[in-house]
């Protein structure tokens, strides 16, 4: 009887409202293009955006000029996606690597880094500039 413990948490997810978006239209659309068409001509509509939940962990933000560079973020990164640049003695965050632990913002002793709500940062290139943070 290991289950018990869920049904609680089973029941509060059916009354809970969706923490993700749903699709933009009510069905799949045969041509995403013809959807599209028929949104402008107002025939058609999408579904309007959830509000990103409090305390959400999107894209990472790093404040450059508060940055004292002690370099804690680098070593308290899991993922190592953060680089110490010894000539500027800043950081560099590669977004593609962070797994969005928000450890680095929690060890920050000048509260240099952030993370936004932004969560649509997807590329073909992993090292495109919108994916590295300086």
């Amino acid at each position: 009887m290991s289950f018990l413990p869920t049904i609680p948490e089973i029941l509060k997810q059916f009354f809970r409202k969706p923490a993700t978006n749903a699709f933009p239209a009510k069905y799949l659309p045969p041509s995403v293009t013809g959807f599209l068409a028929r949104v402008g001509e107002g025939t058609a509509s999408i579904h309007p955006p959830i509000a990103t939940p409090p305390d959400f962990r999107g894209k990472i933000v790093y404040d450059r000029d508060t940055c004292i560079g002690c370099k804690i973020c680098t070593k308290i990164c899991p993922a190592h996606a953060i680089e110490f640049i010894p000539e500027t003695k800043r950081i560099r965050i590669y977004v593609t690597q962070c797994i969005f632990c928000s450890q680095c913002n929690d060890a920050c002793p000048v509260n240099a880094l952030h993370m936004s709500e932004e969560f649509l940062i997807a590329a073909e290139n992993r090292y495109a500039e919108d994916l590295i943070v300086e």
